[in-house]
């Protein structure tokens, strides 16, 4: 009942029977995906999204408007719908943090990067653990990764970061990205979050998503070492 009788309803994420219903029965319906249309991710247990394709692109149809984070996430929207797709409004969720600027590196000892986040195949952190290991003692690195720390553990986690790299192959956003920025980090991520183009105090990989593994490393390589 609270359904139809709103005078707009919201969605985020996709691929779930219970937003369908939403979509289909709400007025009003403004729809975000938070990067479940990247073709990336479309590729990724690939078959189930095309047996429920036809009933996920049917629902975005009926919406009043899709929403991405960035112009990237935007074009991923238009691609999976093609010339039916909705009108597609890019909010900027960059607004809602008060983004540092980049603090330099401690000088004496190791770089400490920190890594925070699902152990996911998209989370690229596979990649991130061979590349600290081929640099070697010539570039010394201490990594932490994190997917279970919250409160006073979490922020120990900050204290004790240089950077926080997010070597992604699939996030819109990050937001992991935006918490690091607002306490002044370095951040190393990647084309897979293609809303930090450009922000000041990000290392950005291009062309890391269509990598092959090996170059994947080597971006990171690069990057760390460079720190």
């Amino acid at each position: 009942m609270e359904l139809r009788g709103a005078d707009e309803v919201w969605i985020h994420c996709g691929w779930k029977p219970c937003l369908w219903w939403a979509a289909l029965w709400g007025r009003n319906v403004k729809w975000m995906p938070e990067a479940c249309y990247d073709p990336v991710r479309l590729s990724f247990h690939g078959w189930k999204k095309w047996l429920v394709g036809p009933i996920e692109r049917f629902c975005l149809r009926r919406c009043a408007a899709l929403v991405a984070c960035c112009e990237g996430e935007s074009e991923w929207i238009k691609g999976y719908l093609g010339e039916t797709c909705p009108r597609v409004e890019i909010t900027d969720v960059k607004r809602f943090f008060k983004l540092g600027n980049k603090r330099e590196r401690r000088k004496a000892g190791p770089l400490r990067v920190l890594f925070l986040g699902r152990d996911h195949p998209l989370k690229g952190v596979k990649y991130l653990k061979r590349a600290v290991s081929e640099l070697g003692v010539e570039n010394p690195i201490q990594l932490r990764t994190v997917s279970n720390h919250f409160g006073a553990d979490l922020e120990s986690d900050w204290s004790w970061a240089d950077v926080l790299c997010l070597p992604t192959l699939s996030d819109n956003f990050g937001l992991v990205v935006a918490e690091a920025l607002e306490r002044e980090k370095i951040v190393v991520t990647t084309d897979g979050a293609p809303a930090w183009k450009g922000q000041s105090g990000v290392v950005y990989l291009k062309g890391f998503r269509e990598g092959t593994d090996s170059e994947r490393v080597n971006l990171l390589k690069c990057a760390l070492s460079s720190l």
